[in-house]
């Protein structure tokens, strides 16, 4: 097993809340070339563990390893790209994408050719001496993405990349990433609260229940050919992820609204009476 997450637990202190815990005896294993998706409620720990795997945070108890060697800090085998992008606005796009290399030692010349050839692949060649604020959201989480890819990680960490975008651009980088992934062969830890985006993208996706975060339920997901078209498969899936996360759903809908809160009476209520065939 590439990725092994053993009995990982995880508590916060805040004024506010006294000592509080975040994960919950996590144990999960990943594969080397898998695309796992993370999904699940607010609050319920899905950032926490990609910080833990990502190094920059340490579990109160248990072990994460990589390739059989234990996690005890950030590595360059594991980057992470974020919700924001996260440029230096002074640097050009290739100056951000080659700034990793040159800090590791490479000469300008090799970091720009590897960059370069990163950039390809998100389809940002021609955007080289751009700027950030010359760049589109989706254009910016490109450059990030190459940022990430341009180190060769092993394992690529995403805490939830594409919320911010609008829906057409999303679906422009689910099947860039899917592209990426399927020809670099690496192994990705997505975090998502998009349902449809997990099943669409991913090889395997796991359900968190909240507060504290557990493992509620595990999926296989096979991916679309494009990553965009959901067909009746992926539909399914989609309503099987939605039953296991309802009832996590409503937990924090109570605790943020009261106890009177009812989650039967508060569900959109769709009118089937135009519907082809209704009263057959």
């Amino acid at each position: 097993m590439y990725l092994q997450i053993d009995g990982i637990e995880k508590s916060f202190t805040s004024r506010e809340r006294g000592t509080f815990k975040v994960l919950d005896n996590i144990n999960l294993d990943v594969n080397k070339g898998d695309f796992l998706s993370v999904v699940g409620p607010s609050g319920c720990g899905k950032s926490t563990l990609l910080y833990l795997i990502a190094g920059l945070d340490k579990a109160d108890k248990g072990e994460i390893l990589v390739d059989g060697k234990p996690v005890k800090g950030p590595g360059p085998e594991r980057v992470v790209v974020f919700q924001e992008a996260g440029l230096f606005p002074w640097l050009t796009v290739l100056e951000n994408v080659t700034y990793g290399l040159k800090l590791k030692g490479m000469s300008k010349a090799d970091a720009d050719q590897k960059a370069m050839e990163t950039l390809k692949l998100v389809h940002l060649s021609k955007y080289v001496h751009s700027y950030p604020h010359q760049l589109s959201g989706g254009m910016k989480q490109r450059v990030s993405i190459a940022r990430a890819l341009v180190m060769e990680p092993d394992i690529l960490l995403m805490d939830e990349p594409f919320a911010a975008l609008d829906e057409q651009t999303r679906m422009v980088l689910h099947k860039e990433l899917l592209e990426i992934w399927k020809k670099l062969k690496i192994t990705i830890v997505f975090i998502t609260h998009n349902i449809r985006e997990a099943v669409l993208l991913s090889s395997k996706i796991v359900v968190f229940a909240t507060r504290p975060g557990k493992i509620k339920a595990t999926f296989s997901a096979k991916s679309t050919k494009d990553g965009v078209t959901p067909d009746d498969i992926t539909l399914h899936l989609e309503q099987q992820i939605l039953a296991a996360l309802q009832d996590e759903i409503e937990k924090v809908l109570k605790e943020e609204m009261g106890d009177d809160y009812s989650f039967e009476t508060n569900r959109i209520h769709r009118d089937t009476s135009g519907d082809m065939g209704s009263g057959i």
